[in-house]
């Protein structure tokens, strides 16, 4: 059986006293497309955010693709779409290529010319989520939705084997949801990513997702979503 992508045990995390989680025991199957659902407050962003190392568990572990967290380095290896992304600046003199560009700054520096196989990595993260004839398009002119295709293919450029999203379809119109979803189970299925989904639209995600997760302080619901 395939090392899940990422596991947790017995995770607990406090602020200001009070407990955000506790006792976490979490598995992401290599593979999976694993909605996080649950109410504000209840602790999603908080294990978003220590499965990215960006906050310390006050106990428990934490393993990405195998290896304890402490020792992990390749950090390339998992893409991260954040909700801030939906607030993106519209005026920033950018265009499409640039911005999915800046996806190759923890690989390269921020320093280094871009050589022909980095443009054609570039050219072709955009070519998965359908935005290549958009490349010198300044990203301010874009749609919420193709923005947000962008941002997604700034995460891919990397060529990670996990994706985190964060309230992706935050600032998406409707109409545009559902092609969305239909994108991330593409690269999903197709492209063989791990994806990790936080989200509030429980309906939607129940019928994309391969598990779902409900979390509030712990984890009280874990498996297959509803059909």
């Amino acid at each position: 059986m395939a090392e899940p992508v990422v596991s947790t045990d017995n995770l607990t995390y406090a602020y200001d006293r009070q407990t955000i989680l506790s006792d976490i025991p979490f598995e992401l199957p290599r593979g999976s497309f694993m909605g996080l659902i649950g109410p504000n407050g209840g602790g999603k962003t908080t294990l978003i955010k220590m499965i990215l190392g960006l906050l310390k568990p006050d106990s428990g572990t934490i393993r990405l693709f195998g290896k304890p967290i402490q020792q992990f380095k390749n950090w390339s290896n998992i893409g991260f779409v954040s909700q801030k992304a939906n607030s993106f600046n519209k005026g920033f003199p950018a265009t499409v290529f640039e911005v999915v560009s800046m996806g190759l700054t923890a690989k390269l520096g921020y320093f280094t010319f871009l050589k022909a196989k980095h443009k054609q990595a570039i050219l072709q993260a955009m070519e998965r989520v359908g935005i290549r004839d958009y490349a010198y398009d300044n990203i301010g002119q874009l749609s919420g939705g193709q923005q947000q295709r962008v941002f997604i293919a700034r995460a891919l450029v990397s060529d990670p084997q996990l994706l985190i999203l964060d309230e992706p379809t935050v600032g998406v119109d409707e109409d545009h949801v559902e092609q969305f979803y239909n994108l991330l189970r593409e690269l999903n299925q197709k492209h063989g990513i791990t994806l990790l989904l936080v989200t509030h639209d429980t309906d939607t995600i129940k019928r994309y997702a391969t598990d779902v997760v409900y979390l509030n302080k712990t984890l009280t619901v874990l498996g297959q979503p509803e059909t």
